[in-house]
């Protein structure tokens, strides 16, 4: 985040989340080593709090053809949709109004809370498996009890379950499959390992305070398009244990008419996978403040100025 510390009011945005979600983001996300911050329970955090400040970087009020990200008009104003990769939904739900940044942070602290705690009761992980047809290699992860805990589409599957079941994939590989690469995480995120995490968010989020989302939210369950913050929230928590179906997400940006998609920082792996699984769209990854420039110049190529005017 160092980058983005030289942004006026960035360092007073962060100190605020850092007091309301109990972890010093100024500290782990400028001067924290690789282990630190490998702990689920920090990682999570960081991700969500990144995305944030990119995007209120991005729509930040006196930027030039931005007039604000909280309101209905300027830049923000032409985005057709907005979704998250696993955590970064709670980035995409703060980002379209569902929920305040502060609850957001608040929440996703609990979130890697608690996912920790589901992972330390048992030696789990995942990989990511490359190359393959995705039936063969979801039936060949059923086969060795894994699941495929994110279906990202463009030929790459993650799964995740058992330290011994990930053994036995790396030596029985799906027909079809270039490599196995296992991932530097603390569990099998989105699987039935995380059933406790679930269960602790689900009493957490009861008294959240949520609204719908201004613009629309494609959700990882299904790709489907939600309109109501309650659902959203719901569905939050709901994906902690379920498989995230990003494959389906980029379908329905086909069906929208998506033409351009910028990813918030820290940025690149998505922006990777739609390169591939989504031809003809422009995209750019927005990692540090030397991007802002060249995505408000995007999103002004692809969207129409009569669009800054706020709705009736």
């Amino acid at each position: 985040m160092t980058p983005w510390l030289d942004l006026p009011g960035v360092t007073e945005r962060l100190a605020w989340w850092s007091a309301v979600s109990g972890l010093d983001l100024i500290h782990y996300g400028t001067k924290a080593d690789e282990e630190e911050i490998r702990d689920t329970a920090v990682a999570q955090p960081l991700l969500v709090a990144a995305g944030l400040l990119s995007a209120h970087a991005l729509f930040a009020p006196g930027a030039e053809g931005a007039p604000g990200a909280g309101r209905p008009d300027g830049l923000a104003n032409r985005i057709g949709a907005a979704a998250g990769h696993s955590v970064g939904e709670i980035t995409a739900a703060a980002a379209t109004g569902v929920l305040t940044d502060e609850a957001a942070m608040v929440l996703v602290r609990r979130r890697g809370l608690a996912m920790a705690e589901a992972a330390s009761h048992a030696e789990t992980g995942m990989a990511a498996i490359l190359g393959g047809e995705q039936d063969n290699v979801v039936a060949h992860l059923g086969k060795h009890g894994l699941t495929p805990a994110n279906v990202n589409g463009a030929g790459q599957i993650v799964a995740a379950g058992t330290a011994e079941q990930l053994a036995a994939l790396a030596e029985d590989k799906p027909e079809g499959v270039r490599r196995v690469v296992p991932l530097k995480v603390a569990g099998a995120f989105h699987t039935v390992h995380m059933a406790p995490a679930v269960a602790t968010l689900e009493a957490l989020v009861a008294g959240v305070p949520v609204a719908d989302p201004r613009i629309p939210y494609i959700s990882n369950r299904d790709g489907k398009v939600v309109a109501s913050g309650a659902e959203v929230i719901e569905r939050l928590v709901a994906q902690v244990s379920n498989p995230v179906r990003w494959d389906l997400c980029m379908e329905t940006f086909q069906e929208l008419g998506v033409t351009t998609l910028i990813e918030v920082a820290p940025g690149g792996t998505l922006t990777g996978i739609a390169k591939r699984a989504l031809p003809g769209v422009a995209t750019l990854a927005l990692k540090t403040p030397d991007d802002l420039d060249a995505a408000r110049a995007l999103i002004a190529e692809h969207t129409d100025p009569a669009a800054d005017t706020p709705a009736e």
